[in-house]
């Protein structure tokens, strides 16, 4: 389903009290840090109840500037009320991923992929492996297991979810799209590996599972066009495989640019309880 909703989001005030009135105490928590038997470390947020707790990936950029910032946590504030746990893992060129005298960030990327390597492979590696762990220690529930993640967070979020069909649905907030949309891009946007990396790419893999995506309708950061050409790909995927399409596009005005639309997590809360 594509939503063009070109104006502010509107809940009813017994949802939105329910969410916000538990943003103080859950703030009091503490991030903590931890590795797998194979090297990967992670970071989870939150107090679930004992034994596997439903459990969503977040991403942004590290895992400290991720769980520790109410903003990059995004519906991981609610969901957490509701039980779940949050984990998050460095993106590549972010944090301990970054390696010392290279480029970090995106640009780190561009530079990266520019070389050949797929950084989107070893993430989506990484991730896996937490995720493998977490439910071999059974401290995730693999039947309840959500992805979200902020604009290049938000992308890795969405790969993550097409890699691993353990992921049940995923949601962007304004998230990249396509690499090649991005200025530190510039000047290697037809590489072929760049163009595989578009999300687009990734239509047959995540056809007829559902995907979540908020956008402003002025983002010239990541495009909002870009994020259009992905639900749009979506959808005619699903159509081939004779699929429900289980895809929401919200477009909604956002003079800001890029950032998040008001009310865009616990609108996604709402959505990944429902699914």
């Amino acid at each position: 389903m594509i939503r063009l909703q070109l104006r502010p989001i509107l809940f009813s005030g017994i949802f939105l009290a329910c969410f916000l009135s538990v943003t103080e105490p859950l703030a009091a928590q503490d991030l903590k840090l931890h590795t797998t038997p194979g090297g990967v470390e992670y970071g989870t947020w939150g107090s679930p109840e004992p034994g596997p707790a439903p459990t969503i990936f977040i991403f942004s950029g590290t895992i400290e500037g991720t769980l520790e910032n109410a903003y990059f946590r995004q519906c991981g504030n609610a969901l957490a009320e509701q039980g779940y746990l949050c984990v998050s893992i460095d993106l590549p060129c972010h944090g301990k991923q970054a390696v010392k005298g290279q480029t970090s960030g995106i640009g780190g990327w561009n530079l990266r992929i520019a070389n050949g390597e797929n950084v989107t492979a070893e993430f989506q590696k990484r991730a896996s492996e937490v995720l493998d762990h977490l439910i071999q220690t059974k401290v995730a529930d693999p039947d309840q297991i959500a992805a979200a993640g902020t604009s290049r967070g938000g992308y890795m979020a969405i790969q993550f979810a097409a890699a691993d069909e353990r992921v049940k649905c995923v949601a962007g907030f304004a998230p990249v799209t396509d690499l090649a949309a991005l200025r530190e891009f510039a000047g290697n946007e037809e590489l072929p590996l760049v163009k595989s990396l578009s999300l687009k790419s990734q239509a047959k893999q995540l056809a007829g599972r559902p995907v979540w995506v908020i956008i402003g309708d002025r983002d010239d950061r990541v495009s909002t066009k870009s994020a259009m050409d992905f639900a749009l790909a979506l959808s005619a995927e699903a159509v081939a495989k004779d699929v429900p399409s289980r895809l929401e596009l919200h477009i909604i005005s956002e003079p800001r640019g890029h950032t998040t639309p008001k009310g865009a997590a616990e609108q996604a809360a709402r959505w990944i309880l429902q699914q």
